[in-house]
């Protein structure tokens, strides 16, 4: 029994090492790639917006910060183009037409909106990002948090990518959420190491052409 507790023990000690070296990596080779002024932010042709929660037919505290940072971008002429990605599975959750109207709502040309229904985790959408909107180059909106993870996938996946931090203010878990980030940082290092497909693909959006906004079909 004492054998056991003891290979397990090692075990353990061996996979934390794991997790945070890749993570110290996955952070020193993306910091500097992340801005917190958009004075700096240098400008690019699309803007991801990461989905992150609705209440009911609202976004959540993490979700329109996001959502306000993408259009602040958009306004300021950070960005020309804004794709939304999120969760679209399920008939009572809906995070896309949440962000959609959010952003018709703040006066976002519909024209320069493009969706992307299946964007279920952050190396999905960095994926489909690549393979079906064709994106070379990008700026990820997110909270400071998760944006080290984007932009590592980003950059993994040849889409030439900046991160631009959406805090404001203070959030709900936010402390669980970044200490859940480090399982996720070595989940995705892996991700990228195998190449792993997405469970949904579906035809090409090319970024360069006709917005789908008005579409409600899933990809």
């Amino acid at each position: 029994m004492k054998k056991y507790f003891k290979i397990a023990f090692y075990l353990a000690i061996i996979g934390l090492i794991a997790v945070v070296t890749v993570n110290y990596w996955v952070k020193s080779s993306t910091e500097t790639k992340i801005y917190y002024s958009i004075k700096k932010l240098p400008k690019n042709d699309v803007g991801i917006i990461f989905g992150a929660g609705i209440n009911g037919d609202q976004p959540s505290k993490y979700l329109k910060d996001r959502l306000d940072a993408g259009i602040m971008l958009w306004k300021a002429k950070r960005i020309n183009k804004i794709l939304l990605s999120g969760d679209n599975g399920r008939d009572e959750y809906d995070e896309l037409t949440v962000m959609k109207n959010y952003c018709y709502n703040q006066g976002v040309d519909t024209t320069k909106i493009f969706v992307d229904y299946a964007g279920f985790d952050t190396y999905s959408t960095m994926y489909r990002a690549k393979h079906i909107f064709k994106i070379k180059k990008a700026t990820l909106i997110s909270q400071e948090y998760h944006l080290n993870r984007a932009v590592y996938i980003g950059n993994k996946l040849e889409i030439k990518s900046v991160g631009f931090s959406a805090n404001n203010g203070e959030y709900l878990g936010y402390k669980y959420v970044t200490f859940r980030e480090y399982l996720s940082v070595f989940k995705s290092f892996f991700d990228v190491l195998r190449n792993r497909e997405p469970r949904f693909l579906g035809g090409e959006i090319n970024i360069n052409g006709e917005s789908n906004y008005s579409k409600e079909d899933k990809r």
